[in-house]
């Protein structure tokens, strides 16, 4: 077992992730010809989520076969998005339901296989870093081979292949003989989750993690809308932000794929927050009007310290949690930035009337505020992970 087996099992899911939500709006337009049925489905991938974080996360932590439980929920996954895929011939209540349930099942292949990657890659740095490259290629292949799927076949053929991505998955998953992180669990389901979200909320290493991490999302949500805002003001072509959103997630992916090749030794608070800060300083530099091409270089050069930031936030969350807890710290942490990042992109398109730059300056203070939180980080705070 090691670095490529772990890819094996985290990246296909994530592709599916990171895919699905490109391929079912196009789904529905191609097939009902209707924009905000697409839009709802999506919202409907995306949703529960956030809700079902803290309850799958005790799931997982209590689980005997946690890699069962995986595998089940990558096949939960491909069986919706593959009915999804059949839109029209099948009742959209019946493609809405199928698609909450994928959105529950997705936080166990994401934040909830995460919490298992030290149990797979021995060495802890490598191990995040490596998960944070499956992150990074998730964000950028999965609407990639979506965009590529509808252009060559249909939505409805992008929509399958992300079933068949989740499916993967699954069937990564079965070598890595996940083994429970905890043994001897007690108390109900509901007092577990209390734990959980009580030493989140508590122990000051982790809250202040968690805090940092969930701001700094709520400034990458709003990064789509200002680059469209920027690019009509500036160019008067929408099309063009998705040039600049492309440069960040190619920056982003250059960045994870040095990352795991190159994981830093620093102290990892000292990372997160060095990282954050420094992709804040540059989004404000983009927001400088020196042309197009600047902001493009400026918002790609920002997304390179993405994936080692992030690397060392998973760290920090693994060495701050009891084994008992682990997984629901994962997955509640994950659900919080989902939810950040939804956040950001709707307060983004109300304060659009700013103007782009503005927002972009904007954006940028969001995530040097992110890093700077990493200062309230205590000192040599120990590890509590039993390792």
């Amino acid at each position: 077992m090691g670095v490529a087996s772990y890819l094996t099992a985290a990246t296909p899911p994530r592709l599916a992730v990171g895919g699905i939500t490109v391929a079912i709006p196009v789904l529905a337009v191609e097939q009902t010809s209707d924009v905000a049925l697409g839009g709802l489905l999506a919202a409907a991938t995306l949703a529960p989520s956030i809700l079902a974080a803290p309850i799958v996360g005790v799931l997982l932590d209590r689980a005997r076969r946690p890699g069962a439980l995986v595998a089940g929920a990558g096949i939960a996954m491909g069986a919706g998005y593959a009915t999804a895929a059949f839109l029209g011939a099948v009742p959209t209540w019946v493609v809405a339901l199928v698609l909450l349930v994928t959105g529950a099942a997705a936080p166990i292949t994401m934040g909830g296989l995460s919490s298992f990657a030290t149990e797979v890659i021995a060495e802890e740095r490598r191990a995040y870093a490596v998960d944070a490259l499956a992150y990074n290629l998730g964000s950028v292949v999965g609407p990639a081979l979506v965009a590529a799927s509808a252009a060559l076949w249909s939505a409805q053929a992008a929509t399958l292949v992300m079933a068949g991505c989740a499916l993967a998955g699954a069937a990564g998953t079965v070598p890595l003989r996940l083994q429970p992180l905890a043994t001897g669990v007690r108390g109900s389901m509901l007092q577990a989750m209390a734990r959980g979200i009580r030493h989140i909320a508590t122990h000051r290493p982790l809250a202040v993690v968690t805090s940092s991490g969930t701001l700094s999302q709520f400034g990458a949500g709003g990064l789509a809308i200002a680059a469209v805002l920027l690019s009509v003001q500036r160019t008067g072509d929408p099309g063009q932000g998705a040039v600049v959103v492309t440069a960040f997630a190619i920056g982003g992916l250059v960045g994870a794929l040095w990352n795991a090749g190159h994981p830093s030794r620093l102290r990892s608070e000292l990372v997160m927050g060095a990282g954050f800060a420094a992709t804040g300083v540059l989004t404000i530099a983009a927001a400088a009007d020196l042309g197009l091409w600047w902001t493009i270089a400026a918002i790609g050069a920002s997304g390179l310290f993405t994936a080692p930031s992030a690397s060392a936030m998973l760290l920090l969350r693994k060495q701050q949690s009891p084994p008992a807890l682990r997984s629901q710290v994962f997955t509640v942490g994950a659900g919080l930035r989902a939810a950040a990042a939804a956040a950001g992109a709707a307060v983004a398109g109300i304060a659009s009337g700013l103007g782009a730059g503005p927002l972009l300056v904007l954006i940028g203070v969001t995530w040097v505020a992110s890093g700077a939180m990493l200062v309230a980080y205590p000192r040599g705070a120990p590890a509590i992970d039993g390792t």
